[in-house]
C-alpha cells in the first residue's frame, strides 16, 4: 500500500501565492497512476489548509500505520528562524509560523511505514534535517528520504503558474527520470532536478538513510523487458563482441533499389538487429571499430557492451530483472 498526503497553499493573509496549488493537483494527477494507468498512490490533497492544527493533524495520519510508502509533498511559504526550519500554515503568528521541520522529521523516523519520502518545494526547505542550525531532529532513520527545492538559505522561485522545482519534479516523474527498467526513484529525480538546475539558481537537496530500492512511479520502458533479458542471450559473457555482417541490416534485400552485397538480409538476424540498435540508443552496446551499427553490420565488424550494458547483463544474469 502506498499513500500520499499532496499540500499546496496559495491563500496566506499577507503574502499569497500563485503556483502552489497548481502544484499540488499537478502531482496528484501524475502519481495516482502509474504511465500505463494502473493504480500507483492513493492520493489525499489538501489546499489552502488553513490552520497549523489542522495540517499537523493530517501528517500525523500521514506516517501512521505500517503502509509500504508515506510520500509528504508540502508547496507554500517556508520560514527559517534562530530555532530552525518552518512550513507554513495560514494561521502563522511571530514565533508560531508554521508545522516544525524537526517534528515532521521525528513523526517520519518514528513511522512503522517501510518508505518515508518528505518531498519540500517551499523556501529554506533545506534546513529539514540539517544538523547545523538547532541542534534538533537530523538523523534520519533507515527507509527516510528528504528531497527539496533549495538550500536552508535559499528561496524557492515560482515560474508560469508552478514551482520551478515542482515543474522539474513533474517532469521527471512523467519520464524523465526513468531508468531502463521503466523506475523512477527519489534518487532518478534528484539526479534529473540536479542536472535541470545551473549552479547560479536555487540547489535542490537530497538526503536519504535506505537500504532498498524505492520506485515513486513506472512508465513504459524505453526497451520492452522480454528484449532488455536478450543481453545475456547476445552476449553470453560481458566480455564477448556480437558479430555482425551485411544479413543483418533489413535494407540490404534484393527487392530494395539500391547496391546490395552478399549475404544478403535474413528475417532473423533483422530482428535480432533491431535489438541490438536499440541496446545502443540507450547506451548499451557500441559498435566495434565502426561509427554506426549500420557500418559495422555492412563492413561485417562486431558490437560489444558498454559499461552501462554490462551492469544491466549482470542485473539480468542474476534473475533481478
Amino acid at each position: 500500500m502506498k499513500k500520499a498526503l499532496i499540500v499546496g497553499i496559495n491563500n496566506y493573509p499577507k503574502s499569497p501565492l500563485r503556483g502552489c496549488i497548481n502544484d499540488a493537483y499537478s502531482l496528484t494527477n501524475i502519481l495516482e497512476t502509474h504511465g500505463d494507468g494502473s493504480p500507483n498512490f492513493s492520493v489525499r490533497t489538501e489546499i489552502d489548509v488553513p490552520t497549523k492544527s489542522s495540517l499537523k493533524t493530517m501528517i500525523v495520519e500521514l506516517f501512521s500505520g505500517n503502509a509500504d510508502t508515506a510520500l509528504l509533498y508540502f508547496s507554500g511559504h517556508g520560514f527559517l528562524n534562530e530555532i530552525g526550519g518552518y512550513i507554513v500554515t495560514p494561521d502563522h503568528k511571530q514565533y508560531d509560523e508554521g508545522i516544525s521541520m524537526d517534528e515532521i522529521l521525528i513523526l517520519a523516523n518514528q513511522s512503522k511505514t517501510k518508505d518515508k519520502i518528505i518531498i519540500l518545494d517551499c523556501c529554506h526547505s533545506g534546513a529539514l534535517g540539517s544538523p547545523n542550525l538547532s541542534g534538533g531532529a537530523a538523523q534520519l532513520q533507515e527507509g527516510v528520504t528528504i528531497l527539496t527545492a533549495s538550500r536552508d538559505d535559499e528561496p524557492s522561485m515560482e515560474i508560469n503558474g508552478h514551482g520551478v522545482f515542482t515543474n522539474l519534479l513533474l517532469d521527471a516523474l512523467q519520464g524523465g527520470a526513468a531508468d531502463l527498467r521503466g523506475h523512477i526513484s527519489p534518487g532518478g529525480v534528484y539526479a534529473y532536478i540536479d542536472q535541470a538546475l545551473g549552479p547560479w539558481e536555487q540547489r535542490p537537496v537530497f538526503k536519504t538513510n535506505v537500504t532498498r530500492f524505492t520506485s515513486l512511479r513506472t512508465i513504459n520502458p524505453q526497451v520492452p523487458l522480454e528484449v532488455l533479458r536478450k543481453l545475456i542471450e547476445y552476449f553470453p559473457t560481458p566480455q564477448d563482441e556480437f558479430k555482425l555482417d551485411p544479413s543483418f541490416e533489413f535494407t540490404n534485400a534484393i527487392d530494395i533499389e539500391h547496391s546490395v552485397v552478399e549475404p544478403h538480409a535474413k528475417p532473423e538476424n533483422v530482428s535480432k538487429f533491431k535489438h541490438l540498435q536499440k541496446f545502443n540508443t540507450v547506451g548499451l552496446v557500441l559498435p566495434v571499430d565502426a561509427e554506426h551499427m549500420y557500418f559495422a553490420a555492412m563492413n561485417s565488424k562486431s558490437c560489444r557492451l558498454t559499461a552501462l550494458g554490462y551492469h544491466y547483463w549482470r542485473l539480468i544474469k542474476d534473475k533481478r530483472i
